[in-house]
């Protein structure tokens, strides 16, 4: 089993920035991907983005040049900047194991206000 645990969530002002990490545990093995989804209530999960294994970064249109993904070993991150009010969610990590198995996080809530 792999647990994922996200933090750095929390309130931003329109315009500012937030970085969230997500550090996985557990039975790791090769690790395919490893991502960020978020969802608001009443819509579907949506992807942010992910960074496959020796590979760069694949991000939604919504977010592409504010947002960046990165990893470091087990431990993946999400630089948010310019943040909108539409970027208010709950951000859940993601981590693909062996292209076959997929995990998620508890999930850590982004709210963008004034």
């Amino acid at each position: 089993q792999v647990q994922l645990v996200e933090s750095g969530g929390g309130l931003v002002q329109p315009g500012g920035s937030l970085r969230l990490s997500c550090v996985a545990s557990g039975s790791i093995f090769s690790i395919n991907a490893m991502g960020w989804y978020r969802q608001t209530p009443g819509k579907q999960r949506e992807l942010v983005a992910v960074i496959s294994t020796g590979g760069s970064g694949n991000y939604a249109d919504s977010v592409k040049g504010r947002f960046t993904i990165s990893r470091e070993k087990n431990t993946v991150y999400l630089q948010m900047n310019s943040l909108k009010h539409e970027d208010t969610a709950v951000y859940y990590c993601y981590l693909n194991q062996a292209v076959r198995y997929d995990y998620w996080g508890q999930g850590t809530q982004v709210t963008v206000s004034s």
